[in-house]
């Protein structure tokens, strides 16, 4: 597959121009609906499956669903990582409209992470052949393990990444609007919403460890395990907004991901020595399994309606007052400020 340096730069300018569209779109906090969130998965998905088109009218049906199979892998499993933001904005009660601006750094960042793993992959099994017996093999334990604590779910207080975080950082008792930052007795701060992004992000990159390999089982194409990455994350914040007061009723759905990497770390494992799977049917195996563990866990739970996560009785943190925000200082300008006087300060008695 030929992927001139021009289409890699075209893509990742394409990429960068949809982020600047939604950050604007949303530069004022707000409760995103069903409804916005709804028409965005729709604009998300509808860019994913028209690159993939692309790719499969320039360079041939083989790539094209070799695509699409990496992009259900990225999509499925990007699924389960919108219920644990779903658990984490519960457990700090992160009011809604807050909520659109951590995503955005969160997919932000998964983006720059899953790029360099995709480089490392790449690297590795470019020259060490042997590094996919690995790869098929945590997958294979990836998804015996997923089975087993299928009805687990992530405990923020018992994150090490989060309590590192509080006991380093100074943190005000309060979340300051959409600030991650703030300023107050001359001392910079992190809000609450920075210790939620440190754990989203600490999360994304879990998730990565998990889909990369993954997603390298169904294709060697490094262009096409990056776009396919790329496009299934861009939707990932919309995807949160539509799906995270229906996480009850997926009760299945944790079983089909894992049935997933359990049968791309068997393709790859024989692909190895043994067989070459064709892309086609991994492709209709992991349709297959998606859409059986969707409806299942539907019909299962037919008549549930929309339900929030629940929230703490007494939330850890709460919203300041617009007062305590207006007194907060400069975050930036303090110093700068200070420099100034000082230096008018040291000029006063030459002028006397």
């Amino acid at each position: 597959m030929n992927t001139p340096l021009w289409l890699w730069l075209a893509v990742l300018a394409f990429i960068i121009l949809m982020l600047a569209i939604d950050l604007v779109a949303h530069r004022t906090a707000h409760v995103i609906g069903v409804r916005e969130a709804a028409t965005w998965s729709a604009v998300w998905i509808a860019l994913g499956v028209g690159f993939g088109a692309i790719v499969w009218a320039v360079w041939g049906a083989e790539f094209g669903q070799q695509y699409f199979a990496g992009y259900l892998i990225e999509k499925s499993l990007a699924v389960d990582n919108v219920f644990v933001w779903a658990i984490i904005f519960a457990h700090f009660a992160v009011p809604a409209q807050f909520q659109h601006r951590v995503l955005f750094l969160g997919v932000l960042g998964a983006l720059v992470f899953r790029g360099i793993f995709i480089a490392g992959g790449a690297v590795l099994i470019a020259n060490f052949s042997w590094v996919l017996y690995l790869f098929a093999a945590f997958l294979l334990y990836t998804g015996v393990r997923m089975i087993r604590q299928r009805d687990e779910h992530l405990n923020p207080d018992q994150s090490r990444v989060l309590a590192a975080f509080r006991r380093l950082i100074p943190m005000t008792d309060a979340f300051h609007g959409q600030r991650l930052l703030v300023r107050k007795g001359g001392l910079i701060m992190a809000t609450p919403l920075l210790a939620v992004l440190v754990l989203i992000e600490t999360t994304d990159i879990v998730f990565a460890v998990d889909s990369i390999p993954a997603i390298f089982a169904v294709t060697d194409e490094v262009f096409l395990v990056f776009t396919a990455n790329a496009f299934a994350i861009l939707g990932l914040r919309a995807m949160y907004f539509l799906l995270a007061d229906l996480v009850h009723r997926f009760v299945y759905l944790k079983i089909g991901l894992a049935l997933i990497l359990i049968w791309v770390g068997v393709k790859m494992m024989l692909k190895i020595d043994v067989v070459y799977i064709p892309t086609a049917i991994s492709l209709a195996v992991i349709a297959t399994i998606l859409a059986v563990s969707v409806v299942a866990s539907l019909r299962a739970t037919r008549g549930q309606g929309a339900q929030g996560l629940p929230t703490p009785a007494e939330p850890p943190f709460r919203v300041a007052t617009a007062e305590e925000d207006a007194a907060l200082e400069p975050l930036w300008r303090r110093r700068e400020r200070s420099t100034r006087e000082s230096d008018r300060d040291r000029e006063q008695p030459t002028r006397t």
